[in-house]
């Protein structure tokens, strides 16, 4: 699979590091990508059900192009958004659909998350895609 070059260096990135302390420090350091969805938008529509956390994404579609919008009342879930906010703002739907939830297994990151975290960051991937799914074919 060929990911979009932000994620593939990212994918590059959390392989070099062993250190599951390390992982998650970078995890942290990826929260401040995240381009925020305020919190009075919050609403039923924009929860991602199955998160530990608190944890709101929205997608929309300005001049061909996903504009990913997110937030969550914790850093290291605002840093799971942030890898999505990386591989796919600014990108093409069709492009974004194709890529697969296995690169978060390449690049060690469910290693790295307890199991409901790594749960929820695939209901967040999933929430996410089906959106720009709903996206492009309204």
């Amino acid at each position: 699979m060929t990911y979009p070059v932000a994620l593939a260096e990212l994918i590059e990135e959390f392989q070099a590091v062993d250190d599951k302390r390390e992982r998650l420090e970078m995890l942290f350091e990826l929260a401040d990508e995240v381009v925020e969805l305020p919190s009075e938008e919050w609403n039923d529509d924009t929860r991602v059900r199955g998160c530990q956390s608190e944890a709101h994404v929205r997608i929309q579609v300005a001049e061909g192009r996903i504009e990913f919008l997110s937030a969550a009342d914790a850093r290291l879930v605002q840093g799971l958004m942030g890898i999505l906010t990386l591989a796919i703002d600014g990108m093409a739907p069709a492009q974004a659909l194709l890529i697969p939830p296995q690169f978060a297994e390449e690049m060690g990151l469910l290693n790295t998350l307890t199991p409901s975290r790594s749960n929820g960051f695939r209901n967040m991937f999933d929430k996410v895609m089906n959106e720009i799914r709903q996206s492009t074919e309204g």
